[in-house]
């Protein structure tokens, strides 16, 4: 079981995540990830995340509907799906140690692409990176519970402006979260986090005021800058999930 110690710091994680997934359209999972793997272990861990952000991105999508872009949403998310299933057998398979390592090492090989890429002058076009992002997305966010980056890698490539892009992210993570959580649970039950009812209920009341947040922030925040701290936040992150792994697989 949790102790109320370290579930504030949980809350406090969801909190800064929704607040990033409001401004930026990306950042929730790469915000909490890390954490939640190294509090509550890899399998529990990266279930809470997968159940968080598709909480966030389900109450978001009724505030930026009108920017979805709805065709780049079925090309991302059908591959996604094929990817979340090989993924989603991993995750269930692997012990914790290597699964830590596992789930801090994608999130720091996604971030160095993520920002190798931005100063590329490389522009992709065509149906088939999109397919390949997809299904980055599906497989690396039933492993680690992050699907953003692929996307986002995809997104700097192929000059997608961010307003559409924030808001597609939102019914893709959506679903591609919805489909990893109901294959975890039917291959392996007992990854379901041990919260009591009030945590659960806790950790919905910190996404609502995450988002609400990061709407009224959102007004002064550039993108760019949100991002940033985002990346930043996820490094250290991912950095102390790998090392715990580590720690972990040595000992």
């Amino acid at each position: 079981m949790v102790t109320l110690g370290l579930f504030c710091v949980v809350l406090g994680a969801i909190f800064a995540g929704a607040i990033a997934q409001r401004i930026a359209g990306l950042g929730f999972a790469l915000l909490i990830a890390p954490f939640l793997v190294l509090i509550l272990g890899p399998h529990e861990g990266v279930l809470l995340v997968n159940i968080c952000g598709v909480v966030s991105s389900a109450i978001i999508v009724g505030r930026v509907w009108r920017d979805i872009d709805w065709s780049m949403f079925r090309w991302l998310v059908v591959p996604s799906l094929l990817g979340s299933i090989p993924g989603s057998f991993f995750a269930v398979a692997v012990p914790p140690a290597p699964l830590a390592v596992t789930v801090g090492g994608v999130v720091l090989l996604a971030l160095t692409i993520s920002l190798v890429l931005q100063r590329s002058e490389v522009v992709v076009t065509g149906n088939l990176p999109k397919v390949l992002a997809g299904f980055g997305a599906g497989l690396t966010n039933s492993m680690a519970g992050v699907g953003g980056p692929a996307v986002s890698a995809y997104a700097v490539l192929s000059r997608w402006p961010q307003r559409p892009f924030a808001a597609t992210l939102q019914p893709f993570f959506v679903v591609i979260g919805l489909v990893t959580l109901a294959t975890k649970l039917l291959l392996d039950p007992t990854q379901a986090p041990a919260l009591e009812g009030w945590m659960w209920a806790a950790i919905g009341l910190v996404i609502l005021c995450g988002i609400f947040t990061g709407e009224k922030l959102g007004r002064f925040v550039k993108d760019d800058h949100a991002r940033f701290a985002v990346v930043v936040i996820a490094f250290i992150g991912a950095g102390l999930a790998t090392v715990k792994g580590i720690v972990d697989l040595l000992g």
